[in-house]
């Protein structure tokens, strides 16, 4: 495909930057998995407890939510003077957009328990921990794992933009494209940067399924 007198991907210069590329994937996977994974670690302590203490709900997501609304290029640009140009900065960043959608997951997928199931958890001489780790977190697993997909999805696209601040991955494709007008480059980094979005989906999606067969055997007895 040509764009004018310039062709759209100069497949060459693909192909001979292999190494870059791969280094560039990595990149991006490895900042979206951290910034993940501690997302849920704070997420879910403040789900669970936001969960017992239902008046902690709303300032809980009204911090998350309006962290959540700020522009991440202006988030970056605000945390650099306290942690510089560094990963850091952009994890912090990514780690605080993925808190309102996970926060929110962990609460819906416990609200979702059956009281009953609960009641009788309880009959049998379970502690409030013991039912939360037994019964509650297996169950709400669904939606939890539902937030982490969308969280993981979003993360992606936000690492791209972390190359603004010299962090690099995928978004360094783009912003070294765009610098220097150079069609291949920008393609590059915005087609992988989709795949790798669709292979975590995937990723999640199949993990979601081998650890709640349960919701197999449901929908099969429901169709």
């Amino acid at each position: 495909m040509t764009l004018g007198a310039e062709p759209l991907v100069r497949w060459s210069w693909v192909l001979g930057h292999e190494s870059d590329i791969l280094t560039r994937v990595r990149e991006h996977v490895i900042l979206t998995v951290i910034a993940v994974v501690i997302g849920l670690l704070i997420s879910f302590p403040l789900g669970v407890w936001a969960h017992r203490h239902r008046r902690l709900y709303a300032p809980i997501t009204w911090i998350a939510g309006f962290v959540y609304t700020i522009p991440s290029l202006a988030l970056f640009v605000l945390l650099i003077p306290i942690t510089g140009l560094t990963i850091t900065t952009v994890e912090v960043g990514l780690v605080s957009y993925t808190l309102l959608i996970l926060i929110r997951n962990v609460v819906a997928g416990l609200d979702g328990v059956p009281e009953d199931v609960k009641d009788a958890a309880r009959g049998m001489g379970l502690t409030d921990r013991q039912i939360l780790w037994r019964v509650e977190v297996p169950l709400a697993l669904p939606v939890i794992i539902a937030g982490i997909r969308v969280a993981t999805v979003s993360t992606v696209g936000l690492v791209t933009v972390g190359a603004f601040i010299g962090i690099g991955g995928l978004g360094q494709f783009i912003l070294d494209g765009l610098q220097t007008f150079f069609n291949t480059e920008i393609l590059l980094g915005a087609v992988l940067s989709v795949l790798v979005a669709f292979a975590a989906e995937a990723i999640l999606l199949g993990s979601q399924r081998m650890l709640t067969p349960w919701t197999r055997a449901v929908s099969t007895r429901r169709t």
